[in-house]
């Protein structure tokens, strides 16, 4: 069992552009079962973990029409405003990763624990000991401005890397925060 950010970006480090578009990510090449593939990964994940807003993106693009919630597994939404979840596997929580560590990890069942973004929440379960491994596609391209990879100073280890169509894929571990440079 592990904690894994499993996610996208472009090559200037945004998840998303300003108006929460993944255009750039869908119009991109990518080898079904090439390396670092999706399906391989979401074979081993017991619970999904997101933010307010990426539940709201999925809302809006993968659930309208009439479609179904995509994942059959336990997903919990982290946020700090009143939802209302669209299936029982939905569970709409307030408070830091830390404090749910446990029901997370008993959630899961010996499976892995998939952070679907966004940043801000990565970053939030690795200040809290709770991020072991980052899998990040690199499309190649730029936005300029968005919502940010991992909105904190850490630093990472590059554990593995591959192209899959148009993607470089790097595994990382995290390694810690980084220091503020010294004011000069």
């Amino acid at each position: 069992m592990a904690f894994r950010y499993y996610t996208a970006t472009t090559l200037d480090g945004f998840l998303a552009d300003d108006h929460d578009s993944l255009d750039w990510l869908l119009s991109q090449p990518q080898e079904e079962g090439g390396p670092m593939n999706y399906d391989d990964f979401f074979r081993h994940v017991g619970v999904a973990v997101m933010g307010a807003t990426t539940y709201q993106w999925i809302l809006d693009h993968e659930v309208s029409d009439g479609k179904p919630w995509p994942y059959e597994i336990p997903t919990f939404v982290f946020t700090h405003r009143p939802l209302t979840p669209v299936s029982d596997t939905i569970t709409v929580v307030v408070g830091d990763p830390a404090n749910l560590r446990d029901r997370l990890t008993d959630t899961a069942g010996g499976r892995d624990i998939w952070i679907v973004g966004g940043g801000d929440l990565a970053a939030q379960f690795a200040e809290a000991g709770m991020l072991d491994d980052v899998v990040v596609s690199i499309a190649p391209v730029t936005l300029g401005s968005g919502r940010p990879l991992f909105p904190r100073r850490y630093d990472f280890e590059l554990r593995e890397f591959a192209r899959n169509g148009a993607f470089l894929c790097a595994r990382y571990s995290p390694v810690g925060p980084r220091s503020a440079p010294a004011q000069v």
